[in-house]
């Protein structure tokens, strides 16, 4: 990075400093680890025929905290891919179930933002379709911080929702699905795009309304004409701005089709989406009549539904990351 043409080569330099920053959250991490390991070392020998229990009580409730950050920079070390350490864009799709699966496509949602806000991850949004009468057909958000797309990936597929139903009158047991798509985010000197290769479209805002909505048409949907990729922004404060965050996401998806074309596994990855109906989930979420959460990938399930839609998916994030990390996947 000290060498003077460093900068002369702007591609190249994104890659080193992704390599650095890579090489840092795993080495800095472990030297702390390595060091706190010592120092409890020494502390156990000095402990040898000591009786007192206040002073081991609380030697043992480090060696358990200690034991914790150790399986926690287990899991980091499971972030084997290259793009594992980028920020990320998420988009769900309502898909079969009517109001329900758009009902159930707002609560994944919150279920992600409770998620970003539990473990230091910074979540905008760029765009949403409210449905007509309740919940999202389709929202895209940005998430912003180390590891998000490693973190997010577990989360790609489909999730199937069953409940009793606030919109049946007559108290039915309903199933709807909501598709979540996750893309890294690139730079743009990653890959090329002819601006003749694309339609722009701008249309008025949506939303609930308030101070941020804007009243002209400065929301900016592009499709990229050769792959039929179709990407929109519409929360930012004018048209440049939508144009700029639509621009980035179609980066992220055409590189994505890209590298699933090149790399088998990243292919496969992509592509245990499938439709969003019966038979293609990756996770289902019963809550009636009677309350468990399933990852069918990875067999991990929990009957703690309530913490799990309040952003604690943890748990199947690193059994996903521990089964396919070690398949090359």
């Amino acid at each position: 990075m000290a060498a003077p043409a460093f900068w002369s080569n702007p591609e190249g330099a994104q890659a080193v400093f992704l390599r650095l920053k890579v090489s840092k959250g795993l080495i800095e991490p472990y030297d702390q680890l390595r060091k706190q390991i010592d120092d409890l070392q020494v502390l156990l020998e000095c402990s040898r025929g000591d009786s007192d229990e206040a002073a081991l009580a609380e030697l043992a409730r480090d060696i358990a905290k200690l034991a914790h950050s150790v399986e926690g920079f287990e899991t980091k070390t499971l972030f084997a891919d290259e793009n594992d350490v980028r920020n990320a864009f998420i988009v769900l799709h309502a898909g079969a179930g009517g109001v329900d699966a758009c009902d159930w496509t707002e609560m994944l949602y919150r279920m992600y933002l409770r998620w970003a806000e539990r473990n230091g991850f910074s979540i905008t949004e760029h765009e949403r379709l409210p449905a007509e009468e309740a919940g999202l057909r389709h929202v895209t958000a940005y998430v912003e911080g180390p590891y998000a797309f490693g973190s997010l990936k577990s989360e790609i597929g489909v999730h199937r929702l069953v409940r009793i139903s606030p919109f049946d009158a007559n108290k039915r047991r309903h199933t709807a699905f909501a598709s979540v798509d996750v893309t890294p985010e690139f730079e743009e000197a990653v890959i090329v795009i002819n601006e003749r290769d694309l339609e722009v479209d701008t249309y008025r805002s949506s939303g609930a309304g308030g101070q941020h909505v804007n009243v002209t048409d400065s929301a900016v949907r592009i499709t990229h004409v050769p792959t039929g990729v179709v990407v929109a922004c519409q929360n930012e404060r004018s048209q440049i701005l939508n144009r700029k965050v639509a621009l980035k996401l179609l980066y992220a998806k055409l590189y994505q089709m890209k590298e699933a074309e090149r790399q088998a596994g990243l292919k496969q990855v992509y592509g245990e989406k499938g439709e969003i109906a019966w038979g293609s989930q990756i996770r289902s979420y019963v809550l009636a009549p009677y309350q468990l959460i399933k990852d069918h990938r990875t067999e991990v399930e929990t009957g703690d539904v309530n913490a799990v839609l309040d952003g604690d998916i943890a748990r199947f994030q690193e059994a996903y990351l521990r089964k396919y990390t070690r398949k090359g996947k």
